[in-house]
């Protein structure tokens, strides 16, 4: 396929250079390559080629307007390139293997192809995939995706509509199990109550986590799907009405004991009758003896390599002031390598917000990337929200510039004062910026669209007002985009 790309004056050379021996360059008569127009580009390609055999033409990925009439002169596809040169590299191998866009950058096509087929991957895979486990309809185990199970904290001691809408965010986010934890001063009726609740607000496998026998029996004779977690304290107990129950029980070592006290307790379930048994060997926070965990969960699933195991990843996340993106996807990897089948996370803290859309992610990542026997990059899918793959072209510092003071006196906008807000979707998925002033309230769901709507409506008249109000307005979107707060005035 023969390709030529268009571009201005002032992104010539980046182009030329972006676009190596991959395609041919033409510069259009403007400055700006997004301004090129049909006519621009039919003039330029009259002057500078002179035998025209080309089956596709890129634009910049900026360009607008109808180049369907140069198309049909020039009898080939005008379609738009990527946003920036940069980007012609990673873009060009692909001509003549998909369809680009006239409205869609080619740059932003391609990412949200190959997310797209990664996930069709991933449901392949998935579909395919041989468990050691069913629980309901989800596969555990195997070669199965890694599930992510999220607790719901205290699920026994919140109201209702509290503890339906926690377990409609968990849902939403991507969950694949319910947990719900029982509280300390719980009773046989609050467990009913929280399954209960549970069951009408989703179809997803519910499990109960505590080590309370009472408590552990109603939830058996409610319904539960799993139970955690079974020790040397309750399995004589609880051990016979599980395997009559039929359903799965998560075994962990007792307190303070390691590899070998597992083994027994796991024992001593199997001789009680139960034969749907995932293993908990307990994942260590940093700094209390992490490496020596995972060594544990290594060994053990070397020992019984058709066991499910339990991963508890927020052990670590919510002990750790760090990001939770990376640590997860960390974490993630690790699990993949010791056997996983169950990711774990209360998602309680602050900080561990977006835990279970990280999680979910994540072990697509690791499905794809064990398929594809390579690390996890280059998939279509990944979890980078601030830093980024491919940096951009940096301005160069011109030899005569104004350098920039913030002196200026404020002066009270005439038309009135705006209080600038935030109303976070409860599934952390984004949500509404608010902007309050004296005569109406304004919402939307970017900066652009409220500063648009202030300006219609009369509601500023000073330029430095108008500045003011839109580097906070943009400071509200990046904080809903990333589950941040927002406070005005505040550095975010």
């Amino acid at each position: 396929m023969k390709i030529l790309v268009a571009t201005g004056h002032l992104a010539e050379m980046a182009v030329r250079k972006s676009a190596g021996d991959n395609a041919d360059v033409i510069v259009a008569d403007t400055k700006i390559a997004a301004f090129i127009t049909p006519g621009k580009l039919l003039a330029a390609i009259e002057k500078n080629v002179s035998r025209f055999d080309y089956d596709i033409i890129f634009l910049p990925g900026l360009v607008s307007g109808d180049f369907s009439k140069a198309e049909a002169r020039l009898g080939c596809s005008i379609r738009l390139g990527p946003k920036h040169a940069y980007d012609l590299s990673y873009v060009l191998p692909f001509a003549g293997s998909i369809e680009f866009s006239k409205q869609v950058p080619a740059c932003e096509l391609l990412v949200d192809l190959r997310r797209e087929m990664a996930i069709g991957k991933a449901r392949e895979l998935e579909e395919v995939a041989v468990p050691a486990m069913m629980l309901g309809s989800l596969k555990l185990g195997g070669n199965s995706r890694m599930k992510v199970m999220a607790e719901v904290v205290n699920a026994t001691g919140m109201e209702n509509d509290a503890l339906v809408r926690k377990i409609s965010s968990f849902v939403a986010k991507g969950a694949d199990i319910i947990d719900l934890g029982a509280s300390l001063h719980a009773t046989p009726d609050d467990v009913e109550r929280a399954i209960g609740i549970a069951r009408s607000v989703t179809r997803l496998p519910v499990s109960i986590d505590t080590l309370d026998t009472e408590l552990l029996m109603r939830a058996l004779e409610t319904g539960v799907d799993m139970v955690l977690s079974l020790d040397s304290s309750n399995i004589a107990v609880l051990g016979p009405y599980i395997a009559a129950s039929g359903v799965p029980a998560v075994v962990i070592p007792d307190p303070d004991e390691g590899l070998e006290s597992l083994r027994r307790n796991i024992a001593a379930a199997r001789q009680a009758g139960i034969k749907r048994i995932i293993a908990d060997p307990v994942l260590d926070p940093i700094g209390h003896g992490i490496v020596d965990s995972l060594v544990r969960y290594k060994e053990f699933h070397c020992l019984y390599p058709d066991v499910p195991v339990f991963f508890g990843v927020g052990n670590v996340t919510e002990l750790l002031d760090a990001d939770s993106a990376g640590a997860n996807a960390t974490l993630c990897g690790i699990g993949t390598d010791v056997g996983a089948s169950i990711l774990f996370t209360p998602e309680y803290s602050n900080k561990a917000q977006g835990s279970i859309i990280e999680l979910s992610r994540a072990s697509l990542m690791m499905l794809l990337a064990h398929e594809r026997d390579s690390s996890p990059k280059d998939l279509g899918i990944d979890l980078m929200g601030i830093k980024e793959k491919r940096r951009r072209i940096d301005a160069v510092l011109p030899e005569d510039f104004t350098e920039a003071r913030s002196g200026r006196m404020w002066k009270l906008d005439p038309a009135g004062s705006v209080r600038i807000g935030i109303i976070p979707d409860e599934n952390g998925n984004g949500g509404l910026i608010l902007a309050e002033h004296d005569t109406m309230s304004v919402v939307g769901k970017t900066a652009a669209a409220v500063m648009d709507t202030l300006i219609d409506r009369g509601l500023i008249s000073r330029l430095e007002h108008a500045g003011y109000l839109g580097r906070e307005l943009k400071k509200a979107e990046i904080a809903l985009k990333f589950n941040r707060s927002y406070s005005q005035d505040d550095d975010f």
